[in-house]
């Protein structure tokens, strides 16, 4: 990788759009980017680091306040790991949560397909 990437070429990486890294940066998602001579950002690998987490967290569905919350916690440094490990841990529970209720919803999809399948026998 090049020490610096531009935000064409994090969003071809990362799947986000230039817009949307614009606006996690504005709101304080991602820390303040560095800009070169031009102007222009330059994101360091660190960045994707964080980036793809914030991906994961948004896709287990976590919204973007408590997003906030984690990344200003970062900010801090390590004093605060505790406090983070806490809303991840969370986080996780509501996820397992939601796995159970996902897995639950699936047999009884599997159950009524089945039930399908016997009465299209019948006919």
């Amino acid at each position: 990788m090049k020490p610096y990437l531009n935000i064409q070429q994090v969003a071809k990486l990362t799947g986000l759009n230039a817009y949307t890294l614009r606006y996690y940066e504005k709101i304080g998602l991602i820390d303040a980017v560095v800009r070169g001579d031009n102007g222009f950002r330059q994101f360091s690998e660190a960045d994707l680091g964080w980036i793809d987490f914030l991906k994961r967290l948004r896709a287990t569905g976590m919204k973007i306040s408590q997003m906030l919350q984690v990344a200003a916690l970062r900010r801090q440094g390590p004093v605060t790991i505790p406090e983070r490990r806490v809303l991840l841990q969370i986080h996780k529970q509501k996820m397992i949560k939601q796995m159970s209720q996902l897995q639950e919803n699936l047999q009884i999809i599997e159950d009524k397909i089945v039930f399908y399948q016997i009465m299209e026998d019948k006919e």
